[in-house]
């Protein structure tokens, strides 16, 4: 993923091209957000909206704020969705997120900008702002245990992608329940619920 998919203009296109399954990933990552009771969502790293859109298409109605380091790209944004409850902030994925709680947060191709230990942390605030009951989908490169599947082209300053092993062991230590509901190659979705209140009593009620 060159510099230049900062662009706006030329974003789509570049990663159309250089993410054959960009358009399957976008569409698994709304699918995972079903089910959930969403009128608040929370869209880390949102670009030009694309996530955003597609998981806001399932939810009419619901509110929503996006975070990004690039105004360029919230204004591409801020102009798509003109005139819908949805607040763009600039910001960077390692900055304390808005103020919760959010039923459901989204993030795709994003977080694999940042290292492993802020990748765990991240998580962590996840957790923190997710309502009991919300759910958080991450869509994403990874590190693929067989090294042919690397196909999405990445650049050693920007790209810092992990396992999605660690990235599952850091959502369970987060307190999240995290499940892969999508793999392509060298790119996953995964869904992670926060269990209700409710939930966690009828487990410790039945470990007992």
């Amino acid at each position: 993923m060159s510099q230049f998919h900062f662009d706006p203009a030329a974003y789509l296109d570049l990663m159309r091209a250089e993410v054959p399954a960009y358009g399957r990933l976008q569409e698994a990552v709304a699918a995972a957000s079903e089910g959930v009771a969403a009128s608040r969502v929370l869209d880390l790293g949102t670009g030009t909206g694309e996530t955003l859109a597609a998981v806001l298409g399932r939810y009419d109605g619901a509110a929503a704020v996006g975070i990004d380091k690039n105004e360029a790209m919230l204004d591409a944004a801020r102009t798509r969705f003109h005139g819908r409850a949805v607040e763009l902030r600039v910001a960077e994925l390692t900055d304390p997120l808005p103020g919760g709680p959010f039923d459901l947060v989204v993030s795709a191709l994003a977080i694999h900008h940042l290292e492993g230990p802020d990748k765990a942390a991240l998580f962590g605030r996840v957790a923190h702002v997710l309502r009991p009951g919300g759910r958080f989908v991450l869509g994403d490169v990874v590190i693929p245990l067989d090294r042919a599947d690397a196909v999405t082209p990445l650049t050693s300053d920007h790209d810092r992608p992990s396992t999605l092993a660690d990235q599952l062991q850091w959502l369970s230590d987060a307190g999240l329940e995290p499940a892969t509901t999508w793999t392509e190659l060298d790119l996953v979705v995964v869904r992670a619920d926060r269990a209700d209140r409710a939930d966690r009593a009828d487990r410790a009620d039945r470990a007992r």
